[in-house]
């Protein structure tokens, strides 16, 4: 059944082998490392045909994701649904970002702007239990997911539903975080089949692809406390835009991280 998958997938997926065994994995209720340790064990009717059934959803785009209702992200395997954008592991270095500088010992607040999933707030607030952090997103849909996800650890994140900042009290938080809709609206990469079966408002950026980050950065200074930080995610032509952007709302000490893959994907900058 893998070998059939991996050449089924072949022309969808850059990583077939892999999905195949996720996909098959949860078809049978097993664990990767349960396939490849005891591959002998049967499998029914009823198993075979509901792999058959995930496996032709993913060569039709549908994100492993969707189809296993987890994704991993910053070690912790959350949930997901269509409501919600997946997961990707270059969000992470958002997250790793603020928890450098989050100052030990110290109750700082921490507010995730577009919270999707709460995959950003739930990883900081797992690490750093001590802050208070506090998700906003417009969609309740992804809030019902990312409270869940945050119940599911047994952590104690504040969800808001609020478009940006609205619902918020100004002045109050160390950190801004967020990972808006950056991509331009004529990319073709919105209607690829990697990207169509995701939420449109969680991707499209407008004309540019700069509308979020330009609502992000305009609204922060407003609830961020004295020499508050702003960490933005954003596409990888975006950088000098975003770091204009943020000196003309006020922001200072301006930097841009890369990610794994050497391209520019974080800007950071701190209240004046």
């Amino acid at each position: 059944m893998l070998d059939w998958a991996r050449r089924r997938l072949a022309s969808r997926s850059g990583s077939s082998g892999l999905d195949a065994e996720v996909l098959l994995g949860f078809a049978l209720g097993r664990s990767r490392s349960s396939l490849i340790g005891f591959p002998e064990l049967g499998v029914s009717a009823a198993e075979t045909a509901r792999f058959h059934r995930l496996v032709e959803r993913r060569v039709d785009g549908v994100p492993v994701a969707y189809l296993t209702g987890r994704r991993e992200f910053h070690s912790l395997a959350l949930n997901v649904s269509p409501a919600t954008l997946v997961p990707r592991p270059e969000t992470e270095l958002l997250v790793d970002k603020v928890l450098e500088r989050l100052a030990p010992g110290v109750r700082s607040w921490v507010l995730d702007a577009g919270a999707g999933s709460g995959a950003v707030a739930v990883a900081i607030k797992y690490r750093r239990p001590d802050c208070q952090v506090v998700g906003v997103d417009r969609s309740g849909a992804a809030l019902e997911i990312a409270a869940g996800n945050g119940a599911r650890f047994g952590l104690d994140v504040h969800w808001v539903r609020s478009d940006w900042f609205a619902g918020i009290a100004g002045g109050r938080f160390q950190f801004v975080v967020s990972n808006p809709p950056y991509v331009r609206r004529d990319d073709p990469a919105l209607t690829s089949p990697d990207l169509r079966h995701e939420p449109r408002e969680a991707l499209d950026g407008g004309a540019e692809g700069l509308d979020g980050l330009r609502a992000v950065i305009a609204g922060a200074p407003r609830v961020l406390a004295p020499r508050g930080t702003l960490v933005l995610e954003h596409g990888f032509d975006q950088a000098k835009a975003v770091r204009e952007l943020l000196n003309e709302c006020g922001f200072r000490v301006i930097e841009t991280h890369q990610d794994t893959a050497g391209i520019d994907r974080v800007s950071i900058g701190e209240l004046a």
